[in-house]
């Protein structure tokens, strides 16, 4: 069976599906790799390493989606805008097409590869099993992202993270908090840390705050009643607005007291909460730089905008969505891993073998023989008006 790779063509997205070194992998599976002309050049990997690693160059994307009985993408439809829904005019009955689909907010697009007959896997419906930990491509971009975050707050800040004893007299360490303690958040931390800052960070959910210490940081606790805030796979749950507007009132002073605020809290399938309001945004020294990682659902922060700086107050709001692609290589590279993973657990002998019974395939397998077939998915289509 042939593996497609088209370019990414989602705007600013410049990572890759699979890198030259996962190759070797799929081609001892008995999958032979085709990968349409540049599309890893953007992340550092050009047309030639593919060759070297035995991959056929195809010049354009219509052969990819002609040839391939699986294409591999970052941004596949659903999460990929206009131009992943030019691809469904390009798929085709029986095709399998694995990538980031975004299923639970896009899910008129799961319906769409359905009817095209496509047999879809999204990479964000990667069960949290210990089995499936080294495909789980959302915990590899949460780390890119958190990494990212806290240099673009760097950046931003005008002053420096690290204490310093100069001739010139003592520099005090920058104070970072940081909301929400997942991947992105850990990673956040770490390296605020190594960049010298004090850091402070908060999460719902108790269990973290051993994880947030280990870092270096220091766990802020607000008396509120926790109890459930955590669903089976890890994640935060949705609070009620009573419990997000106490939790407001309390953070109010922490974030006044921080140069920098770095906000990750996302609820799978549901706008992100609003945890940092204009007000207490308001009590923040000018110069401070909040980094909104939750931008795409809508933003942790009320003045947030995707992919806007604001400044309010003197205070710069920034809220990308997309920190992974400014990381490419090595964000390629973490896929590529996540991603062939998955498909040597999906391929057996060269060839597609769906055991519906397996949790992994189970959790991933969005449609299949014309239908919908993830209950969380349909859950969402049967409840749009």
């Amino acid at each position: 069976m042939i593996v497609g790779i088209p370019r990414e063509t989602f705007h600013g997205e410049r990572r890759v599906a699979l890198v030259p070194a996962s190759v070797p992998a799929l081609a001892k599976a008995g999958l032979d790799v085709i990968v349409e002309a540049t599309a890893g050049e953007w992340a550092g990997f050009p047309d030639a390493a593919y060759k070297e690693k035995t991959a056929r160059i195809v010049s354009d994307r219509a052969s990819i989606f002609a040839e391939a009985g699986i294409v591999l993408q970052v941004r596949m439809a659903g999460a990929a805008g206009d131009v992943g829904d030019a691809d469904l005019s390009l798929a085709r009955d029986g095709q399998v097409i694995v990538g980031f689909s975004e299923p639970l907010i896009g899910a008129a697009s799961a319906r769409a590869l359905a009817e095209r007959g496509v047999i879809a896997f999204s990479m964000e419906l990667i069960p949290r099993i210990t089995r499936a930990q080294s495909m789980d491509a959302l915990s590899s971009m949460a780390t890119v992202a958190g990494y990212k975050a806290a240099l673009v707050a760097a950046a931003k800040l005008p002053r420096m993270f690290p204490m310093l004893m100069t001739a010139a007299g003592t520099v005090t360490p920058a104070r970072v908090f940081v909301v929400g303690a997942g991947v992105a958040g850990l990673q956040a931390i770490a390296t605020s840390r190594r960049l010298g800052a004090n850091v402070n960070a908060y999460d719902v959910r108790p269990a973290v705050k051993e994880q947030v210490e280990s870092l270096g940081a220091s766990f802020v606790e607000l008396p509120l009643e926790t109890g459930g805030s955590e669903d089976p796979g890890g994640y935060a749950k949705a609070q009620d607005d009573a419990f997000y507007e106490r939790q407001r009132a309390m953070m109010a002073q922490v974030v006044a007291a921080s140069d920098i605020v770095i906000t990750t809290a996302l609820i799978p399938g549901k706008p992100a909460p609003l945890l940092v309001t204009n007000e207490m945004i308001a009590g923040m020294a000018p110069g401070s730089v909040v980094v909104d990682l939750a931008a795409e659902r809508g933003g942790n922060c009320e003045p947030t905008q995707a992919d806007q700086v604001v400044v309010t107050g003197g205070v710069t709001v920034l809220g990308p969505t997309n920190l992974p692609a400014t990381v490419p290589y090595h964000a390629s590279q973490m896929y590529s891993n996540n991603i062939t993973t998955l498909l040597l657990h999906l391929a057996k002998d060269g060839e597609l073998v769906l055991d519906l019974e397996d949790e992994i395939t189970q959790g991933t397998l969005v449609s299949r023989g014309g239908q919908v077939v993830h209950p969380r998915v349909l859950e969402v289509l049967e409840s749009a008006p």
